[in-house]
């Protein structure tokens, strides 16, 4: 009974339970992977179970090789014949034994993401399709999604009708199809439907992996989605016992597919079954664990349970509210620095965000301050995609050189070929001029390659016209629209990178706004400079990622930024109403549930561009009970913060005050210029004892500010 060393009681019950059909609640941090090897150890050691009888059925290859290797140090040479995979390598082993049965040879190849964008480019080039009308990975989800629904590709070209964008996709649909039948190829969406069709198709090969799979483990129970599901029902059959381990306040992949019903409702698929509850928490300290505790509860759909640790600590969770990003960011870098010089390491340390774009003002701070730093599964703000493409376009505005000509005379699609270009190219050589000099000066072509570069041309000198006579914002967003890059990516539902596209345009009016004598120019200097650094992956180094990107990992200390309405919750989540709202919550409660020994929330007040409306305070804020949270405005000058009272909404003056209360003498006249940190510069209209209305240039409008506020200052005018 080694085995039960060191598990607490109810650990001890999941893992010497006799119940055929078995579901483990697994509370975060509550040590379910060493009871489920505990489990298997168990029934190879004390029950003497045959190992090649015990399946164990992972989400990732780094969860199985964990798996594998702490089972091979408890158990040594026992362990081997135990089959631990994720459930996608399953399918591949039984389809290599069985699969000449649905006519695929046993040597069929497997076709991993690179492999299926190669397809999907191969058809584009076929049928003549654009890929900026329908970008790779979403034809890849309409794949994905017909084969998931049974949709052959006759019933897609059915479903299509008249309307000539779903035949095209259909088109694709049947060139991918074709194309897989011609290389012997699954993708990994084949690999369970193939599975499970040659089961229910075949009744004595689904008989023989029952025989030989009696005891079924399911880790991350809460992830699977049904076609999975179905796997798992049809190995189980009548009389292998089933052992799954889950969250079902973990459950953040619906996108994915995932459903929290299936957890839900295991109980009335497998009866009799028995559910245990891991409720004791290893990781973080009563405050954290007790604050998201009072999160999560807000949801109905869920099994209730009540984690506790014995980690105690004094430190409460740390809420702090910023007037600006770059203020967020700088607070957060002098922050980690601070700890880092008194003795904790970087790679302790870890910022977490519902989408990437907000990654932007903290690498900026990051890269000033020399804080290490690597984004996890992710990209860079200023090396990705649509930001580069932007930036050209800018680029043109002010230099019109040749790389970011080339970069973007195609971006959208221009039917502009390679000979056309290298024919413009030469021209420019001869001529001593760039690329688009050339076309500016002396358009050669003819016919639709003359409009095209016409076209182009025009869109360039009109924004420039614009220049010194338009606010920049006005000017950005001209070329975001006239460009045609926003249409390009509402057509893809690239609603990410219209997101990113956002946030670039608000850096630029915050750079503007810090740096008013400076232009365009110096702002594209700028990025170049933050633009040109390394990732330090090597060493010590804080971890930046997306909250879904952090499940699974643990940290000393965690940062969770972007708690506004409509950011964090997602306001496109939280149109969906209550089932979006409460995945939102369960995401949350991931993040807060990282931090062992301490959490900071934060949040940024002032308009945000890409919500286009001023921010609100996250209702995931105010949901931490009140006994286990802070709430801190933090000075312009990082002076010693100030608590906040969350119960009433705090205002700008109760957050600032100490600041404010320094400024209250400076004088201001109706009609004056002043500069705000967020919003620019206005006109005073009127001031009404420590009050002023002032008018912002579009899209802030009038609002109303007090003159003591620290995100105001008057404007010299030369």
């Amino acid at each position: 009974m080694s085995f039960l060393t060191n598990l607490n009681e109810n650990q001890s019950k999941a893992v010497m339970s006799n119940s055929p059909y078995l579901r483990i609640i697994a509370g975060a941090g509550s040590g379910k992977t060493r009871v489920l090897i505990s489990r298997i150890a168990h029934l190879i050691h004390d029950l003497g179970i045959h190992p090649g009888s015990i399946l164990a059925i992972t989400f990732t290859n780094k969860a199985a090789n964990e798996m594998k290797d702490r089972l091979d140090r408890m158990l040594a040479s026992y362990a081997a014949g135990v089959h631990i995979s994720t459930i996608h390598s399953l399918c591949v082993m039984i389809l290599r034994h069985d699969c000449t049965s649905m006519d695929l040879p046993r040597n069929f190849t497997v076709l991993d993401s690179d492999d299926q964008k190669s397809i999907i480019k191969e058809a584009y080039r076929e049928i003549g399709l654009d890929k900026q009308k329908y970008s790779i990975p979403s034809m890849l989800d309409y794949i994905g999604a017909n084969k998931g629904a049974e949709v052959t590709v006759d019933h897609a070209f059915t479903l299509a009708g008249g309307h000539y964008g779903e035949q095209e996709k259909a088109k694709v649909y049947q060139y991918y199809v074709n194309r897989q039948k011609a290389l012997f190829a699954l993708d990994f969406d084949d690999l369970l439907l193939v599975t499970v069709k040659m089961f229910s198709m075949f009744p004595d090969i689904l008989a023989k992996w029952q025989r030989r799979f009696n005891f079924i483990h399911v880790d991350e129970f809460q992830d699977i989605d049904r076609v999975q599901y179905k796997l798992i029902k049809q190995l189980a059959g009548k009389e292998n016992q089933v052992y799954v381990v889950g969250d079902p306040d973990q459950t953040i992949y619906t996108w994915r597919g995932a459903d929290v019903n299936i957890i839900m409702e295991f109980e009335k698929d497998f009866k009799p079954s028995e559910t245990i509850i891991l409720n004791q928490n290893y990781r973080s300290t009563q405050h954290i664990l007790n604050g998201a505790n009072s999160l999560i509860k807000n949801n109905q759909y869920r099994v209730d349970k009540d984690l506790f640790t014995e980690l105690k600590s004094d430190e409460k969770v740390t809420h702090c509210a910023f007037v600006s990003e770059d203020h967020e960011a700088n607070w957060i870098a002098d922050k980690l620095k601070e700890m880092n010089e008194k003795g904790k390491a970087y790679k302790d340390m870890a910022i977490l965000y519902r989408s990437n774009y907000l990654s932007r003002s903290l690498e900026k701070a990051f890269l000033d301050h020399h804080i290490p730093y690597v984004i996890y599964g992710g990209t860079r703000f200023y090396d990705r995609a649509e930001i580069k493409d932007m930036l050209s376009y800018l680029r043109m505005l002010t230099h019109g050189d040749d790389l970011a000509f080339m970069r973007i005379i195609n971006t959208p699609k221009r039917g502009l070929g390679t000979k056309t270009l290298d024919k413009l190219r030469d021209d420019a050589k001869a001529n001593k001029r760039t690329m688009y000099e050339q076309i500016k000066l002396e358009n050669n072509f003819s016919g639709k390659t003359y409009d095209a570069f016409d076209r182009f041309v025009r869109l360039i000198e009109s924004t420039k016209l614009m220049m010194g006579e338009k606010p920049l914002l006005e000017i950005l967003e001209k070329m975001e629209n006239d460009s045609g890059l926003r249409a390009m990516y509402e057509a893809a539902h690239e609603v990410d990178r219209l997101e990113n596209i956002k946030e670039l345009i608000n850096d630029v009016i915050t750079f503007q706004n810090q740096y008013p004598e400076s232009g365009l120019d110096e702002y594209l200097q700028m990025v170049a400079l933050y633009g040109d650094r390394n990732d330090l992956t090597d060493g010590d180094y804080c971890q930046m990622m997306t909250i879904h990107a952090a499940k699974g990992l643990e940290f000393d200390t965690v940062f969770v930024i972007g708690l506004s309405e409509g950011i964090f919750p997602n306001e496109r989540a939280m149109s969906e109403g209550k089932r979006g709202l409460e995945e939102e919550r369960r995401l949350a409660y991931v993040a807060y549930t990282r931090a062992k020994n301490k959490l900071y929330l934060t949040e940024v007040s002032g308009f945000s561009f890409v919500l286009t409306k001023v921010r609100s305070r996250s209702r995931f804020i105010e949901e931490v009970d009140q006994k286990h949270i802070d709430h801190i405005g933090v000075n312009y000058d990082f002076e010693k913060p100030k608590e906040m009272n969350i119960k009433s909404k705090p205002k700008e003056q109760s957050l600032f005050a100490d600041t404010m209360e320094k400024r209250k003498a400076l004088p201001y006249k109706k009609g004056e210029l002043i500069l705000h940190s967020t919003f620019g510069e206005g006109v005073i209209m009127k001031i009404d004892g420590g009050m002023a209305e002032i008018a912002f240039d579009y899209p802030h409008g009038v609002k109303k500010i007090m003159l003591a506020a620290p995100a105001i200052s008057k404007v010299n005018k030369v």
